[in-house]
């Protein structure tokens, strides 16, 4: 495997932790395969796990024992015990894997032991209190963090940001997200690559209604976190549109005052509509006939997950004597709360009928568990 990031050997790697790995067992990089990608970090090295099933802690040493050189003579500690782990191992930077249910109470002991990096799953919390738990526990401590949004660290997205940013629309009016798996599993993925297209704003209100799921088995997934569309309005006057209409697949659609840009397949495909002249038919040109740069092609594996432990030591490494200083991540704290506070408001709007509401006012304690995920 391959590695990328800042440098580092021996005892100048960035000692990580990882907690919750029941699908960090294999070698095969992949979307929350976190050890992967800290293993292409050459900055970084795993030198302990925590998770709930003895069996999944076993399979995860027995597949990562040919790195615990790299890890230290102690090879990889393995933890049944949270708490114990950060007491014990003291880790620079702690990966939080397990389920949304525990990521604020892990979150803030982490901070609380001295991690000087946090990378947190998706999604982030399971309530707007859990949320204002974790941005609290991170900004006081000055602790980065990347939230794992893959599409934060791709280049194609990073692309997309790019144009945009550079006027190829004109002045961004809106942002239109298709294909909504559910409001707060996935939903954080399409709020945030929305939000990242119009310029990273605060969100000013909600407007959206939840899909009738009373139809499902009490165990469906779509019942313990349903889709819905709504309406979210920006700080900056634009208008994000969100819908679950448009499959397969993740679709975009930035809306501009001089034309638009449409991404589909996941971004992997991008189209410009253009005005041929001011009072002219618009057309639809690839991005290279519009003289834009060629939108770059998406590399084999999984780029995201390298890019992004790379970032977060890149930002870690940027506090190293500066005080209270410090580079942010690409995803950091302040994009992870603005893209888990959509779902939960959209909840809430869709309990008043629809009405806007503001962020600030929806219920922090609004509690929205969603998936089961690993041994928890």
């Amino acid at each position: 495997m391959g590695t990328v990031g800042t440098s580092g050997t021996g005892a100048d790697r960035l000692r990580v932790a990882i907690a919750g790995c029941h699908r960090q067992v294999t070698r095969q990089p992949g979307s929350h395969n976190w050890a992967t990608a800290f293993a292409a970090v050459e900055a970084t090295a795993i030198v302990a796990v925590y998770d709930a099933g003895e069996a999944t802690r076993r399979q995860f040493v027995d597949c990562w024992a040919q790195d615990a050189a790299a890890a230290g003579p102690a090879g990889i500690a393995a933890y049944d015990d949270f708490g114990r782990m950060l007491e014990e191992v003291r880790p620079d930077i702690l990966c939080v894997a397990t389920r949304q249910t525990q990521h604020a109470a892990q979150v803030e002991a982490a901070v609380a032991a001295g991690v000087r990096g946090v990378l947190c799953d998706k999604p982030l919390a399971t309530s707007l209190a859990e949320v204002e738990r974790i941005v609290g526990a991170c900004r006081e401590a000055n602790v980065p963090l990347a939230f794992g949004l893959d599409r934060r660290w791709t280049g194609r997205y990073r692309w997309a940001r790019e144009v945009v940013a550079g006027g190829a629309v004109g002045q961004v009016a809106g942002v239109i997200a298709y294909s909504l798996q559910n409001l707060i599993n996935h939903g954080c993925h399409w709020y945030d690559v929305a939000l990242a297209l119009a310029g990273d704003p605060e969100v000013a209100w909600v407007s959206g209604l939840v899909d009738d799921v009373s139809a499902e088995p009490p165990d469906s997934n779509r019942r313990r976190d349903p889709s819905g569309r709504a309406q979210i309005g920006l700080a900056n006057g634009a208008t994000l549109y969100v819908t679950p209409d448009g499959k397969p697949g993740l679709a975009f659609e930035v809306l501009g005052d001089r034309g638009r840009l449409l991404l589909l397949n996941d971004g992997r495909e991008a189209y410009l509509w253009q005005a041929a002249a001011p009072a002219g038919p618009v057309r639809l040109v690839a991005p290279e006939a519009a003289g834009l740069p060629a939108q770059p092609a998406t590399p084999e594996g999984w780029e995201a997950g390298p890019n992004a432990v790379a970032d977060l030591v890149a930002a870690v490494r940027s506090r190293d004597g500066a005080g209270a200083g410090g580079t942010q991540t690409a995803c950091d704290v302040e994009a992870a709360r603005r893209a888990s506070e959509i779902g939960f408001a959209v909840h809430a709007s869709s309990a008043a009928g629809g009405q806007r509401v503001a962020i600030a006012a929806v219920d922090r304690s609004l509690s929205i568990p969603s998936f089961l995920w690993g041994n928890e």
